[in-house]
């Protein structure tokens, strides 16, 4: 099999109708869809609030995990009650607009 030329697109040199493209203007004129760059998603707070809460918890339940716990045991208790109880309020806030329907934050309207 023989491989003729091997040409360059567009897309991949950076040049475009004699002008120099940007980083982020290579990307939006490669992609098929461009609202796919741009597309936002609205989240509530308190669901981001549950997510980082989740996130920062698990960091630090791993942080503890990792320190010697007979070497530094004030260290590997604070990290392990931290993460926890973080882990714990990120639950609490990923769900409570799914149990309480009146909570602050909330959206009433469809």
């Amino acid at each position: 099999m023989r491989i003729a030329k091997i040409t360059n697109s567009p897309c991949f040199n950076g040049v475009s109708n004699g002008k120099k493209e940007t980083f982020l203007e290579k990307f939006h004129s490669c992609t098929k869809n461009s609202a796919d760059m741009t597309d936002t998603i609205l989240v509530p707070r308190t669901i981001f609030k549950g997510y980082l809460g989740i996130m920062t918890g698990t960091t630090l339940v791993t942080l503890g995990g990792l320190v010697n716990k007979t070497k530094h045991p004030k260290l590997f208790k604070g990290t392990m009650a931290a993460g926890l109880l973080t882990s714990l309020y990120g639950t609490y806030a990923f769900v409570r607009p799914f149990i309480i329907k009146d909570a602050p934050g909330v959206a009433k309207n469809k």
